[in-house]
């Protein structure tokens, strides 16, 4: 990832506080999964650093989990020799905003407000994006918006997208299952776009796994390409 791109990505998803071990910094994630539970390199670091972190992680009461980019194949090699094994790869995808924003979001289908309406969290913990996730929405110092969806009258869409530094992150896109393949997930990520072109953002990216080939289908036939990729590293 580039640097700003790489800040906002940090920055419109943080965890609940972080210690640094070496040239490694853990999120302490609640709660709230691997991207804000994990332990990045942001230095210098030494093979021993790893074990320092493992037991930050551990004096959490969280598993040692770090997230490594697809390219820096000196950490790679360095976990694997400790036993730590590749989960989840994931894709980070952006596009430019005017991308999305060349043709106008239907009436009543898409809103940008904060904080979030009951509803948009009962939608969010039905798509397992339950309290703790939630609170990671709570804590970001950026510029925020929820995301309402609504189609044939009712709400059924709810997501998430902070801005800082030009950049725009989407975070929690779901959608209700009875309400799924209707477009209502493209015209809340364009509602996405236009929030972000409000907030002085120029792209728009966002996380998705690589397992998950429907999504990032969806995502290219907007316009998203991959802009870079990690995966996490667990001892089995």
């Amino acid at each position: 990832m580039d640097r700003a791109l790489s800040e906002a990505f940090e920055r419109t998803w943080p965890a609940a506080k972080y210690r640094d071990a070496g040239g490694f910094r853990v999120g302490r994630g609640l709660g709230a999964g691997g991207r804000v539970g994990s332990a990045r390199a942001v230095g210098d670091w030494r093979a021993a650093d790893i074990d320092v972190a493992a037991a930050l992680h551990e004096g959490w009461d969280q598993r040692a989990l770090f997230r490594a980019q697809d390219d820096d194949s000196r950490l790679i090699a360095a976990l694997e020799a400790q036993g730590f094994r590749r989960e989840n790869p994931t894709a980070v995808m952006e596009t430019a905003i005017a991308a999305l924003t060349d043709r106008p979001v239907p009436p009543v289908t898409a809103f940008a407000i904060w904080p979030p309406l009951a509803i948009q969290r009962e939608i969010w913990a039905a798509g397992n994006i339950g309290p703790a996730r939630q609170a990671v929405m709570e804590r970001v110092e950026a510029n925020r918006a929820a995301i309402l969806g609504r189609i044939e009258d009712r709400a059924a869409g709810a997501g998430f997208v902070a801005a800082y530094g030009g950049v725009a992150l989407l975070h929690g896109l779901e959608i209700l299952p009875d309400w799924r393949r209707k477009g209502l997930a493209g015209w809340m990520v364009r509602q996405a776009a236009f929030w972000a072109a409000e907030a002085g953002a120029d792209r728009l990216a966002l996380a998705v796994s690589r397992a998950n080939e429907g999504a990032v289908a969806f995502y290219r036939s907007l316009g998203f390409r991959e802009a870079a990729g990690y995966a996490y590293y667990a001892r089995a």
